[in-house]
């Protein structure tokens, strides 16, 4: 069923489209910000895109994490299992030699894969793309001391890796949200409206204790590994708790889907 999820994925256009995005868009950006005077200074490593390559990744990824992967998530993964509804393919699909938890396990994991192969795309595209155009300079990091070329890369790898647990919950969040209103609309809108009322809820100084609890906290923890003295204790704790929403976001799925009647 991953097999067929996948092969069934890859064949929509829309699906084809955002993964190369996600290979064109980082390129395409940073060949025309290198013919520009002006540079993003006010943002996240914005005023370092003409000095090192690794800003530029930097400074992609801190714009990806809270705008560009929600919107991947949502082509990829919100419309994974309401597409069935929609089309009223489920009599078809369910009278194969599977059982319904194989095929939602299918189709999570089908979501999931291309989702992490967008955001590596994203990842690999940004870096190369930095280095290619702008160059191996060392980078000024978030403790305001240079890192060296190599330390700059290692820790623009880790800094893309630490994302990948919540995005895979809100990946999670969006096949919740398939599942639960079998609507293809609802499940394309959900993740992306998560993520940013999640982040607007996190602005609010009242709710410093749950803050590390939210999914989306998790998009800030490589703040801590592009600098001199790095520490991991945010991406850890993101980890942890990227599983227990991942856990807890697909059980209710099973919970929903395992349940209810599908064949109509």
């Amino acid at each position: 069923m991953w097999r067929v999820e996948l092969t069934k994925l890859t064949s929509q256009l829309k699906v084809r489209v955002a993964l190369l995005a996600c290979l064109v868009v980082p390129l395409a950006f940073t060949v025309l910000e290198s013919t520009q005077s002006s540079v993003p200074g006010d943002t996240l490593f914005g005023r370092w895109v003409h000095e090192s390559g690794f800003a530029v990744s930097l400074f992609l990824l801190a714009f990806t994490s809270q705008w560009g992967l929600p919107f991947l998530v949502a082509i990829l993964a919100g419309d994974v299992s309401a597409e069935e509804d929609r089309l009223h393919t489920w009599p078809l699909l369910l009278t194969r030699s599977h059982s319904r938890a194989e095929v939602l396990a299918g189709k999570v994991l089908a979501a999931g894969t291309l989702t992490l192969a967008g955001t590596v795309l994203l990842a690999v595209s940004s870096t190369l793309s930095g280095v290619l155009v702008v160059g191996t300079q060392p980078l000024v990091g978030l403790s305001g001391r240079l890192l060296a070329p190599g330390a700059a890369l290692a820790a623009t790898a880790g800094s893309w890796l630490s994302i990948l647990p919540p995005v895979l919950c809100v990946v999670a969040i969006a096949v919740l949200a398939s599942v639960a209103s079998r609507n293809s609309w609802v499940g394309v809108v959900t993740p992306v409206l998560a993520v940013l009322g999640l982040d607007m809820v996190a602005q609010f100084s009242a709710l410093d204790p749950v803050r590390p609890l939210l999914p989306t906290t998790g998009f800030d923890a490589w703040h801590g590994l592009v600098r001199s003295g790095v520490y991991t204790d945010q991406a850890w704790t993101s980890l942890v708790v990227s599983a227990l929403w991942v856990a807890a976001c697909l059980g209710a799925a099973a919970a929903i889907f395992l349940r209810r009647d599908v064949v109509e």
